[in-house]
């Protein structure tokens, strides 16, 4: 048997959420600093710039992560490609090489613990169930998600969604049941939840970074014509038709830390 100390018992580390098999955990403090950077990271924390990390307990379910993002692992762990032979290789290669995500995701099972890589950004813990079973990801945000959730590449409306919009044709869609954790450059309590019932949403820029797969997802002109998208300013808009729901930005992307 093992035990863990110094780790979530620090109390320069705090628990700020748990859900299914994860747990994300936060550095009140970068203690780790020397005099040039000292002034650096006292404001970084005053400001939320912190590090965190996502704690996967695999005695709950096993989990399958973003390839490249583990740290250390301890107990009874197993990893495994998640590959199912030559056609699902293949199958994932496509998947990824559209999508912008890693081909092949490693799976991990046991009932050891799994530790990820720390990261500035913010880690959000979302419940497939919540979406209708099934929701689409804008690229680049996936970490990590309970293996019961299978992966897809979803195709966008028309090709005008990648040319136009400037992303990429296909999007990573997780489906089933389970509980999954998106990377986000805003914290949770400023993203924007808007639930929608046969309606529409448009969204200039791509401020959206998950949405129900029940939902249409397409670029068009912000007016009916040429004209009317050139006098209202706005040119070209993401547009969200259906029944479902769309987590939102409140403000564009943040470069990377």
């Amino acid at each position: 048997m093992y035990q863990i100390t110094n780790f979530t018992d620090n109390d320069d580390v705090k628990i700020i959420d748990a859900l299914g098999a994860f747990q994300v955990i936060e550095y009140q403090r970068d203690l780790s600093v020397t005099p040039n950077s000292a002034v650096t990271a006292y404001y970084s924390a005053q400001m939320n710039v912190k590090k965190r990390q996502l704690v996967c307990y695999l005695n709950r379910a096993p989990v399958t992560i973003q390839a490249g993002s583990m740290q250390w692992m301890l107990g009874d762990v197993n990893a495994t490609t998640g590959i199912k032979g030559v056609g699902d290789f293949l199958g994932k290669a496509v998947r990824g090489k559209t999508t912008g995500e890693s081909a092949i995701k490693p799976e991990y099972t046991g009932s050891g613990v799994l530790v990820l890589e720390p990261t500035y950004k913010y880690l959000i813990l979302l419940d497939a169930a919540d979406w209708g079973g099934g929701v689409v990801l804008d690229d680049g945000l996936f970490l990590a998600c309970e293996s019961s959730l299978q992966h897809k590449a979803v195709m966008r409306s028309n090709f005008s969604s990648a040319v136009a919009g400037g992303e990429g044709l296909f999007n990573l869609s997780l489906n089933g049941r389970g509980v999954f954790c998106i990377e986000s450059d805003c914290p949770k309590e400023e993203l924007i939840e808007i639930a929608l019932q046969d309606d529409v949403l448009k969204i200039d820029g791509n401020y959206a970074i998950a949405w129900s797969k029940t939902l249409n997802f397409s670029v068009e002109r912000s007016g009916k014509s040429l004209i009317g998208s050139a006098a209202s300013g706005e040119g070209l808009v993401n547009v969200y038709r259906g029944t479902g729901k769309v987590l939102m930005m409140p403000t564009a992307k943040m470069p990377n830390i």
